[in-house]
């Protein structure tokens, strides 16, 4: 029996840090695409790579084999690779979606004549990536590929919460396909946007209410996350498990989260004790000094992070509007007009905060 294959749209931290591994447990064959030529030229030298599982409880590595690179700029094999795999994961950044649709388009029409489904997951930090994804696509084909995109092609939101620094040349140990990531392996995607059956694949966990799973995502895990960079900042920290450690800064961003796992629980009706129970457990592994994520890059991109719908004004309105206290949150969009990148106030949507 032939092995089954992925194709994973980014081979970066988390395409290489979570997805690979993921897929690599479920006896995959992984196409890492990617436009850094080093890095794919060294995947297919290699056919593997380290990946370095630490918390301050835990250090760990393991070798990720079965893998392969296609450089981004070949399309014709992006294409190819598109329409042979079983599975296609994307992880490159909200901001570079838009420049991967051209050959995510040609591969799109390439399996058409093959009538067989295709299951796209995106593991992006956005709300609605699926119809943000799938809209860009669908102005690029003509009404008869419009068709197959509609019925064969399944646009499945993720949300990614394993942790996964960017490595420094320390980190990667003389091997730039090494990787470090945090202990959590847990990937939640939304399972009725699946075309055909749902690939068995270790980790991914296909639920119905996949709103919750985003929206604790953003409004909790990425808000907590975002707050810390930003408190961390006034404080003169460089790490984010040194900000945690500030018992100023702990107390203001468990307020805020513990505000957000209240509006979680009532939106969607989960229990209030297991949405605490997550954001207590982010906490611990915001602390993972490991890790060595920093402040800065946690806190950049403000003008995005202070987005209506995302972390810190998509939280504070969800909390407004279940009569939940919102200040730390508000605090925290202070804190993040502070953070040193130019960033108008009277820019960002305040409106229901």
């Amino acid at each position: 029996m032939p092995m089954k294959t992925a194709v994973m749209y980014g081979a970066g931290n988390v395409g290489r840090g979570f997805i690979g591994q993921l897929l690599y447990n479920s006896g995959y064959h992984t196409i890492f695409i990617d436009v850094n030529k080093a890095i794919i030229d060294e995947i297919n030298k290699c056919k593997e790579y380290p990946l370095k599982i630490v918390s301050n409880d835990l250090v760990q590595e393991t070798i990720i084999t079965n893998v392969s690179g296609v450089l981004d700029t070949d399309s014709n094999a992006v294409a190819d690779a598109i329409v042979r795999c079983n599975i296609l994961f994307t992880a490159v950044g909200v901001n570079v979606l838009p420049y991967i649709v051209p050959n995510l388009s040609k591969g799109i029409q390439k399996r058409s004549a093959t009538g067989q489904e295709l299951n796209i997951v995106i593991c992006e930090n956005k709300i609605d990536a699926d119809r943000y994804l799938k809209n860009m696509i669908n102005e690029r084909l003509n009404a008869e590929y419009q068709s197959y995109l509609e019925e064969k092609v399944g646009f499945v939101e993720a949300s990614v919460g394993r942790m996964v620094p960017v490595m420094t040349d320390e980190m990667r140990e003389g091997n730039i396909l090494k990787v470090w990531a945090e202990p959590f392996c847990t990937l939640p995607v939304s399972k009725d946007a699946f075309k055909g059956k749902i690939p068995e694949i270790e980790g991914m966990k296909a639920e119905l209410n996949f709103e919750y799973y985003i929206q604790s995502k953003l409004f909790l895990h990425n808000m907590g996350h975002s707050l810390t960079a930003y408190f961390g900042r006034l404080n003169g920290c460089t790490y984010i498990y040194e900000a945690i450690e500030n018992e100023n800064i702990r107390q203001i961003v468990s307020s805020a989260m513990d505000s957000a796992a209240h509006a979680l629980s009532r939106e969607h009706g989960k229990p209030l004790d297991e949405v605490r129970d997550y954001a207590g457990d982010l906490l611990k592994r915001f602390g993972n000094r490991y890790l060595r994520d920093t402040v800065e890059r946690v806190g950049r991109d403000v003008k995005r992070k202070l987005g209506e719908n995302d972390r810190l004004v998509g939280a504070a309105r969800l909390c407004r509007k279940h009569g939940i206290d919102n200040t730390y949150m508000k605090i925290g969009i202070a804190s993040a007009l502070l953070f040193g990148e130019e960033c108008d106030a009277a820019q960002i949507d305040l409106q229901g905060v």
